[in-house]
């Protein structure tokens, strides 16, 4: 399940997964949410949550994942991705290469300074 977090500084999106993210959450929340900070012309800063009650993804999910990441390949002003998930961190490094915009994973216990990493 993702939740969108509206507690964040302005200009920051932030989405949490909690439990399993599935194909469902990509489709009815992620994608719609990022669809609107999209349409405003704007880059987005992103921070993506994934703490001590994230437990994985569906397979359907990563996929969903891959594509709005390279329809949108241009569109992050930053990324901050919050996990101490050791695959999840390696993948998000190995996409980092193919991403223009700076992309960066942060320990759970490093959650303020992700935050203020995207706020620079």
């Amino acid at each position: 399940m993702i939740i969108i977090r509206d507690d964040m500084p302005e200009g920051i999106v932030a989405m949490e997964g909690v439990g399993e993210i599935t194909r469902e959450d990509y489709q009815d929340i992620i994608r719609p949410e990022l669809e609107r900070s999209f349409a405003h012309g704007e880059k987005i800063r992103f921070f993506y949550i994934l703490g001590s009650q994230f437990t994985g993804f569906e397979p359907g999910a990563l996929i969903d994942d891959a594509k709005l990441g390279i329809k949108h390949l241009g569109d992050f002003e930053r990324i901050a991705v919050v996990c101490d998930v050791k695959w999840v961190n390696k993948a998000v490094k190995l996409v980092s290469f193919a991403t223009p915009s700076p992309l960066q994973t942060f320990a759970v216990e490093e959650f303020d300074q992700a935050l203020a990493w995207l706020q620079q």
